[in-house]
């Protein structure tokens, strides 16, 4: 998986890029399938000029689809968290989609009624 952080300014570059590594081994046990060379993560991190928070947003390519998330929190390592805990949920989704679960009911044990 081929990784880029843009915009992480001095003080808050060596978390993010700790806690983005431990993210990003969570999600590459989910990519498992996938060549390593066509799975592209961009991230991008900024803080508002008003109130005090930070967005980091992460843009994963593959090659089947791109899946964006946002996460938005007071901190920077929490802001970190919610991203890829929703681009988690989103290539769940993505991948179930794919497999085309939907397509597959689920059989149901019968209920006898007594007569």
């Amino acid at each position: 998986m081929k990784l880029t952080i843009r915009n992480a300014h001095e003080e808050w570059r060596e978390p993010v890029e700790k806690e983005t590594q431990r993210q990003v081994a969570k999600l590459e046990k989910l990519l498992k399938r996938y060549e390593p060379d066509l799975v592209l993560l961009h991230a991008d991190i900024e803080k508002h000029a008003r109130k005090e928070s930070y967005t980091f947003t992460v843009n994963l390519s593959l090659p089947t689809g791109t899946l964006h998330a946002t996460g938005e929190g007071s901190d920077v390592l929490a802001s970190v968290k919610i991203a890829f805990a929703e681009i988690c949920a989103q290539c769940k989704k993505h991948q179930s989609l794919l497999r085309k679960d939907y397509e597959w009911k689920r059989k149901r044990p019968r209920v006898r009624i007594p007569a």
